[in-house]
């Protein structure tokens, strides 16, 4: 993952608990019609199916040149030849992930709406760090997180940032200025058309 210049880049993730047969030719139509920087898998499902799941993304992700990391998994990611890991637990395992998986290895932690968290993840070495839920959702705990967290990271931090959880364009246009990476999931697979879904989201 580089770091975004001007706007932010697409942070792509998965639906959690996706089956691997249904979920392939949304994901390859997805990456088709949009560049895409990251796709994170979510776990979710069992660990034969997000097994398979892994199979399957790495296959269409490396394909288009896309690094792929995995909700937590530091076994599944080294077995199934991903990229890395997407710690969701804040700074706790950011040491570990690194040791285990080298230093070519994507870590990334989710922090919640907490700085000093996201501080801990950057100082342990983390290459970067997400914050969420940005807008209303019950997919997340805690209530959204406030702009000024992003705008305040963006000005003192050099570690990537990312900006997810019921995004909307309103505040994809807010986000896009203090954010390295916006991550859509859930705002477009329970549509019809996803592609669809993220043309309207993303333009």
């Amino acid at each position: 993952m580089s770091d975004a210049q001007d706007a932010p880049q697409l942070y792509l993730m998965t639906p959690a608990g996706a089956q691997a047969s249904a979920l392939g030719p949304q994901l390859a139509a997805v990456m088709d019609a949009f560049p895409v920087a990251c796709l994170r898998i979510r776990a979710g499902a069992e660990e034969d199916e997000l097994g398979r799941l892994a199979d399957l993304a790495r296959e269409i992700a490396h394909a288009r040149d896309v690094a792929v990391v995995i909700d937590d998994h530091v076994a599944l990611a080294q077995r199934h030849g991903l990229d890395g890991v997407h710690l969701t637990d804040g700074a706790k395992a950011v040491r570990y992930a690194r040791k285990e998986l080298g230093a070519d290895a994507i870590v990334g932690a989710f922090c919640g709406s907490s700085r000093h968290e996201g501080m801990n993840a950057g100082e342990a070495g983390a290459d970067y760090v997400s914050f969420g839920p940005v807008g209303a959702s019950a997919l997340y705990r805690g209530e959204p997180v406030e702009l000024e967290l992003f705008q305040w990271w963006s000005e003192m931090i050099e570690v990537p940032v990312v900006a997810e959880g019921a995004i909307t364009r309103e505040l994809l246009e807010q986000l896009s200025p203090v954010s390295d990476f916006i991550a859509i999931g859930p705002e477009i697979w329970t549509a019809q058309d996803p592609v669809a879904a993220l043309t309207a989201l993303w333009g």
